[in-house]
């Protein structure tokens, strides 16, 4: 009896010994989690690029409650719209497949941004299972991340090494990251945000330079186009434009992944993205563009692009075209924030286009009072001296008693008429008035029609025209002239992506001559070719003919000809 009464004493010190170290190691553990707090804290804090916030906010997370798989979603809307893992390999996540997009239990945090735990995934009434490829995973552990009064996304942990159950001690600790992560996000966003304002308004301040310097037009919405794709990280950029009388959009310019094929693209605006942000009069956005309902035309041009942005450049509430930036399949969507101010800065190419209509108009105002000024001097000074020279020679011819100089002078007589002629039609195209297409000489429609192709086209054509065109060309014709003019230079402008283009309109005796020569990519071997085919009835219709064929050095040379009655 006295040994066990001695050893009772010692095993009550033992089991207090045991429970006494048991709690210093508690507390100890307890201090080591918050001191491994505290410096995720500080890292996630000290971060201002935001995809990098991201990824420290999920590591941390990771490492904190000794989680082996860790998330984070980003939510927009009541969807994901990113999610970040860690703890999954590259193979695993090919074969996983795509990423979520917050449906099933991560969903259910979308749905109700409280914290959640489980011991078993699959118990859970929301839970949907997992695809092929998936890890095991069992138990859970989720918590909302909020940036000020508004849920950012939602930290998902799953499977606690040891194979025990998340406790509240570790939803504590992620609870506390996640506050620290809404702060830590919300100055990333804030540098974010100032740092693209400061791009945007070196961008405007590039773009109205230009603007004010007189620059081109379609060299300014080059601009434009390069400045967005780089500021909003796009993979392709586009503008498209209203194409002729129509209400189709024709894309003028496309730079980046696959330009080629959007380039001089002609989409309706019904069934194109472009179409619908034009018609909707504001930004639209997709996160997949191949599968999206408003872009059912032409769907192969948009193989490896993901998300897209479409916005009209608008100006003084005319919309003017429309301006589109997508990135590759798979990349972050544009969000709302970032292109804010593509708006604004679409408007940019409205008003290098209303500039540019000004700058011409005036420059053809310029040119009719020019060409007026021309005809009279024509008319009141080189007409009146080249007949009374010509009425001078003709009476001298019975002063005249030899044969072959009594010839010359009365062929220098009829040479003064003809060149008499063709001034007085000269003048008739000069005076020619743009208000009246009806009354526009041929010469006049002419260079109209090229100068409406150079707008698209980006560059001047050149332009030649010889003889008699307007006295010579009976009306009909002219107006053939002008429809088969207008139309090859719209196939030059959608199909050929020529740098030059020749275009010549020759009038010698009894034959009428259209010429129209690119150093473009030259007719396609199979294609539709029922543009040509309405060239060729226009010429049959007047007895004539229609050429096309490869030019000397590349391209395409057409060539259009109808007889003349004298």
């Amino acid at each position: 009896m006295g040994e066990e009464a001695a050893r009772l004493p010692q095993l009550r010190l033992d089991e207090l010994l045991d429970e006494l170290q048991v709690r210093i190691d508690a507390a100890r553990g307890t201090r080591d989690r918050v001191h491994s707090l505290l410096e995720a804290v500080l890292s996630v804090g000290g971060e201002l690029d935001l995809p990098q916030v991201l990824r420290r906010i999920v590591e941390a997370a990771v490492v904190l409650v000794d989680a082996e798989y860790g998330a984070l979603g980003v939510i927009e809307g009541t969807l994901l719209s990113q999610f970040l893992t860690s703890g999954i390999s590259a193979e695993q996540a090919r074969a996983i497949g795509p990423l979520p997009s917050g449906h099933g239990l991560l969903g259910e945090l979308i749905r109700h941004p409280e914290p959640l735990r489980l011991t078993e995934i699959c118990d859970h009434p929301a839970s949907r299972g997992f695809p092929a490829g998936h890890p095991p995973m069992h138990s859970f552990l989720g918590v909302p991340i909020r940036v000020r009064d508004e849920v950012f996304g939602n930290i998902y942990l799953t499977e606690k090494h040891g194979g025990g159950d998340f406790d509240g001690e570790d939803e504590a600790i992620l609870r506390t990251l996640a506050v620290a992560a809404g702060v830590a996000i919300e100055n990333a966003r804030l540098y974010k945000a100032a740092r693209e304002r400061q791009r945007w308004l070196e961008a405007n301040a590039q773009i109205v330079g230009d603007l004010l310097s007189g620059a081109d037009e379609m060299a300014v919405l080059r601009g434009i186009v390069g400045h967005a794709s780089h500021i909003l990280d796009a993979d392709l950029g586009v503008i498209a434009l209203p194409f002729g009388e129509s209400t189709d959009l024709q894309v003028v310019i496309a730079v980046g992944v696959d330009a080629e094929a959007h380039s001089g693209l002609v989409l309706p605006v019904e069934g194109s993205f472009m179409g619908a942000a034009l018609a909707a009069g504001g930004s639209l956005t997709t996160s997949e563009i191949r599968n999206d309902p408003r872009a059912a035309f032409g769907p192969p041009r948009w193989e490896g692009l993901g998300p897209v942005v479409a916005v009209p450049m608008l100006a003084e509430d005319r919309a003017r075209g429309v301006l589109l930036l997508g990135r590759a399949e798979h990349a972050q969507p544009f969000a709302r924030d970032e292109t804010a101010p593509l708006a604004a800065f679409a408007g940019q190419a409205a008003l290098a286009m209303e500039l540019a209509e000004r700058r011409r108009a005036t420059e053809q105002m310029a040119l009719l009072e020019d060409r007026d000024r021309i005809a009279r001097d024509l008319h009141d000074l080189a007409i009146q001296r080249l007949f009374a020279t010509g009425m001078t020679l003709q009476s001298s011819l019975r002063f005249i008693d030899h044969p072959e100089a009594n010839e010359r002078v009365t062929r220098a007589v009829d040479d003064l008429d003809e060149t008499i002629k063709i001034i007085r039609s000269t003048i008739f195209g000069l005076r020619a008035k743009e208000a009246d297409r009806e009354r526009l000489s041929l010469r006049a429609r002419t260079v109209s029609a090229v100068e409406s192709a150079a707008r698209t086209l980006g560059f001047t054509p050149s332009l030649r025209m010889e003889g008699l065109i307007d006295t010579d060309v009976p009306q009909a014709v002219a107006e053939d002239v002008v429809a088969v003019l207008e139309e090859s230079l719209s196939n030059v402008v959608r199909h050929a992506r020529a740098s030059a283009v020749e275009v010549s309109l020759a009038v010698s005796p009894g034959l009428l001559t259209v010429t129209v020569a690119d150093n473009g990519v030259g007719l396609p071997r199979q294609g539709r070719r029922s543009g040509l085919r309405n060239l060729a009835e226009r010429a049959e219709r007047h007895r004539g003919d229609m050429a096309a064929a490869p030019a000397d050095g590349g391209g395409t040379r057409l060539v259009w000809r109808v007889p003349l009655g004298r």
